[in-house]
């Protein structure tokens, strides 16, 4: 099988690819990213040559995304702009990424007939009250940021591509990943950097909004399954049951790095920051039979801690560039 993995030096992508060596070790990864800050070169240091290829490129580049995607078997589209505070304050980079992007890739996809899958996002939703029922497959979109509107745009897209082109794809929705190699402006790694420099983690307003916290390796677990078995045209939602206030995250690194329990700061709250994110993922577990092993928050943390803390040449140098921005922005 010969994949196309875009977004493949990224976060996710990253993780999927060296998931999917260990899985299926007669594939063949085509790896496509246009390296921005989020895309890291080190990430996929080291793949063997003869099982990868890497294509340095822009998802919104039709001529680049012709070629790759008509060599390749399967696409799965995991490239995007994704950090919340960097789409409030330049959406346009969403836009261009998350939706003409998609397009693109679509369009590829149709024209040489390729099976695709695109990975998104449980923001697409809005967000939940403490009381209201988790999302699934049928909760209505209710985006609340440039981020969270691209996304729901880019879904949308290749649900009408499906519908109108007969496309072969599959969307997977997933809970918020964190573990090795996420970039570190996201809040599980910022902390844990913060504290490895010295620094005190910062927590934004009271730390009651709550989030279905998933280990990236039950993420890419899910996607492959769900290229395999999954059924075209359908619609998968990812989550591990594993919601969690911000404060207790927080407390939690803090913990498990022998830091005072209130060793951090409160910072002014995100415009519009959403309350609550909740998957139901019923319809994953029961038919594709998809189980996460990270099933313990606590111990997932534990391992993403002894990461960051192995490998602090991945994101020192990029350190001290982003905590001048977020001081910047008082965050």
């Amino acid at each position: 099988m010969r994949l196309l993995v875009t977004g493949g030096a990224g976060f996710i992508g990253s993780n999927f690819v060296q998931y999917v060596f260990r899985e299926r070790p007669d594939w063949h990864v085509t790896i496509f990213d246009s390296l921005t800050y989020a895309g890291n070169i080190n990430n996929i240091a080291g793949f063997d040559e003869k099982r990868s290829q890497f294509i340095r490129g822009d998802i919104c580049d039709e001529s680049a995304i012709d070629s790759a995607v008509g060599n390749c078997d399967i696409v799965i589209h995991f490239a995007a702009e994704t950090h919340v505070d960097n789409s409030l304050q330049l959406p346009w980079p969403f836009i261009h990424t998350n939706l003409i992007g998609t397009y693109q890739l679509l369009q590829a996809a149709r024209k040489h007939n390729k099976r695709f899958h695109h990975v998104s996002t449980d923001e697409v939703y809005g967000d939940l009250r403490l009381t209201d029922p988790k999302f699934n497959e049928q909760t209505a979109y209710n985006p609340s940021s440039p981020y969270s509107a691209t996304k729901a745009g880019s879904d949308h897209l290749v649900r009408a591509w499906i519908r109108s082109y007969g496309v072969l794809a599959t969307i997977s929705n997933c809970s918020n990943n964190y573990g090795p190699y996420q970039h570190i402006e996201k809040f599980i790694p910022r902390q844990i950097t913060n504290i490895l420099s010295g620094i005190r983690p910062k927590l934004y307003g009271n730390g009651q909004n709550v989030r279905d916290w998933i280990h990236v390796e039950d993420d890419c677990a899910a996607i492959l399954l769900i290229i395999e078995k999954g059924k075209i045209g359908e619609t998968y939602l990812i989550g591990s049951n594993g919601e969690e206030t911000n404060l207790t995250v927080m407390k939690t690194i803090l913990e498990l790095m022998d830091q005072p329990e209130n060793a951090y700061d409160h910072v002014d709250d995100r415009p519009g920051h959403d309350m609550r994110y909740a998957i139901n993922a019923t319809k994953l577990r029961n038919e594709l039979g998809w189980q996460p092993k990270y099933i313990d928050l606590r111990e997932g943390l534990r391992a993403t801690i002894e990461w960051y803390s192995a490998n602090q040449n991945w994101w020192k140098t990029e350190k001290d560039k982003i905590e001048a921005k977020y001081a910047k922005q008082q965050q």
